[in-house]
């Protein structure tokens, strides 16, 4: 068994738990759950888990937290939840571990010789039970795995990444996967809720000036991560709005091959690279138009 330790935020995710806690194969010595006050069966869930991984030398320990954004609530695990192991790791309750990278995670991790304080992980997504692999979606690059208390949640609105303080990382050869099983309905109310917070940010970065790629800096994060704020901040947001929605998904659907991906990537592609950014454009329409200011977003209520 690794000495690691699992933190996981969830907000009625009885459907998608159990799946990513039996992913892990018992390899896992600890699963810290931070829980916003789910109105579904997630609490009762995660007390039958722990009884059945203490039954293999593992353990789940379950909090609830009042949601303020997702850095915050990430963050109070890390911090709150005395966690002791040599290892943390960030997962979200929508993913799962392939059985290669477990077993990478199990022969691997211990042997990271000391000033390697982070890993690197490739995640798919999986949208209505097919594998994304086009449209410049795979493999996305994430730091995931650290030595506890050599990393945290960098403090944003949206698109927030695991900063590392110190040291170097690795990067590990296998996937994790991100295979939520709600239906559409769930995933484009979460898309109207994260377009909230998408204006909220851009808001935010524009009052106070900031320099989005500096939070990244600061830290040690991913190659990947640090081109893609670059990208999206110095180049997309420079385009005209709307205009920019329709040449994002013309370059993800046909320069990046979304189009092979079949009917559910025609779907994914179309929603997330086009009505989603389409939306976060009207939205700041609106704002500038009404002089508006988004307020800070709950939790998904859905």
């Amino acid at each position: 068994m690794v000495d690691l330790t699992v933190v996981i935020l969830t907000k009625n995710e009885e459907k998608n738990l159990r799946k990513c806690i039996e992913s892990f194969r018992g390899i896992a010595k600890r699963f810290v759950i931070v829980d916003s006050f789910s109105t579904d069966g997630t609490e009762s869930l995660c007390k039958g888990l722990d009884s059945e991984l203490r039954l293999i030398g593992s353990r789940l320990d379950y909090y609830q937290n009042k949601w303020i954004d997702y850095a915050t609530q990430l963050n109070w695990g890390l911090t709150q939840a005395n966690i002791t192991t040599e290892w943390s790791m960030r997962m979200d309750a929508d993913e799962e571990l392939m059985e290669d990278l477990v077993e990478e995670i199990d022969s691997e991790l211990s042997k990271l010789k000391l000033g390697i304080n982070g890993v690197v992980l490739r995640r798919r997504v999986y949208f209505m039970g097919r594998w994304i692999k086009h449209g410049g979606r795979y493999p996305e690059l994430l730091l995931r795995i650290f030595r506890t208390g050599k990393a945290m949640c960098e403090q944003k609105v949206m698109d927030e990444h695991m900063i590392l303080f110190e040291g170097n990382t690795v990067d590990f050869k296998h996937d994790l996967i991100d295979n939520n099983t709600k239906d559409l309905e769930w995933w484009t109310n979460k898309h109207n809720w994260y377009s909230n917070r998408e204006v909220l940010d851009y808001q935010t970065m524009v009052e106070n000036k900031l320099n989005e790629v500096e939070l990244l800096e600061n830290g040690k994060s991913t190659k990947q991560a640090k081109m893609k704020r670059v990208v999206k901040n110095k180049g997309y947001y420079g385009l005209p709005k709307f205009f920019r929605a329709h040449i994002y998904f013309i370059y993800r659907y046909y320069f990046k091959l979304g189009f092979l991906d079949g009917p559910e990537g025609r779907i994914f592609h179309f929603l997330q690279a086009y009505w989603y950014r389409f939306l976060v454009d009207a939205k700041m329409y609106e704002c500038e138009k009404f002089d508006r200011k988004v307020k800070p977003q709950g939790d998904l209520k859905f």
